[in-house]
């Protein structure tokens, strides 16, 4: 239970005295994202769940269109104070999506490919380091793709069948979207050259070893645990809370402006390259 409460003016009253713009509601962003995240938020708190009809999300160019929406959203709303992200059931992701599979990213029309490849990949990062000022919470449910959005949280909690990975370079595809970044960040750039030349599996405990995620938790206990540590961190002061998390996200925001476009400009050219010399 908090012992702090925050003295402050109702943030949506004072949108109404000063005549400001209205942020975003939670009621309302809830059911637009419904299809890809379950949402829900209690005294501050907001838990997002990725899903696909209520189970294991399965990756495809609508929810990674969505990510960058929702960090926007949810960053702009002010009632938002911790957030709690997570993938459902025993998977982070468990796969691709059929329809997105059987798309040729190579034979979309250039300005789509734009669109919905490059900006995208790019802005879903951003928006969730630049536009979430609020401390943050991973659990790792399981194996998948782009567990890159829990190692940019500020804690990263781990279950304990999950393993962590970058299959990029076994599909004869740069890994420059992300996950490869937050490897190099994370685990030092030997390890990471290691890892993403290998696309081998790292455990979670190794994970934890090589400081990638904090704690290593069965899949009953990792929820509740972060709703522990959310329910601490609420207890400090309000400006203290987000002041604290731009002090501990610097370093990815440093990282992202120095390397990201370069990591996704040389993971599209090699794409291209390939497809030009079949």
């Amino acid at each position: 239970m908090s012992t702090h409460t925050d003295e402050r003016p109702n943030a949506r009253a004072s949108e109404q005295r000063m005549g400001f713009v209205s942020r975003p509601r939670f009621e309302d962003y809830r059911e637009k994202y419904a299809t890809y995240f379950k949402l829900e938020r209690r005294n501050g708190i907001l838990q997002v769940l990725m899903h696909t009809q209520g189970g294991p999300v399965m990756y495809g160019l609508p929810i990674h269109n969505a990510w960058s929406q929702l960090w926007l959203d949810i960053g702009n709303d002010p009632d938002n104070e911790v957030l709690i992200f997570s993938g459902s059931g025993d998977k982070w992701i468990a796969g691709f999506d059929p329809q997105f599979a059987s798309q040729p990213l190579h034979d979309m029309p250039a300005d789509a490919f734009y669109d919905q490849i490059y900006s995208d990949a790019t802005k879903l990062l951003e928006a969730f380091i630049f536009n979430i000022d609020i401390p943050t919470i991973a659990c790792i449910n399981g194996s998948g793709l782009h567990t890159e959005f829990a190692l940019l949280c500020d804690i990263t909690l781990c279950a304990e069948h999950a393993e962590l990975f970058d299959p990029h370079f076994k599909f004869n595809l740069v890994p420059g979207d992300g996950q490869g970044l937050t490897f190099q960040e994370l685990m030092g750039l030997k390890r990471a050259a290691y890892y993403l030349y290998t696309s081998d599996k790292i455990t979670a405990q190794v994970a934890k070893e090589m400081g990638l995620v904090n704690e290593v938790l069965s899949l009953d206990r990792l929820l509740p645990r972060a709703w522990e540590i959310a329910e601490k961190i609420m207890q400090k002061p309000r400006a203290i809370r987000r002041m604290t998390s731009a002090v501990l996200r610097r370093q990815w925001k440093r990282r992202l402006v120095d390397d990201l476009g370069f990591h996704i400009a040389h993971e599209l050219l090699g794409m291209h390259l390939t497809k030009a010399s079949e």
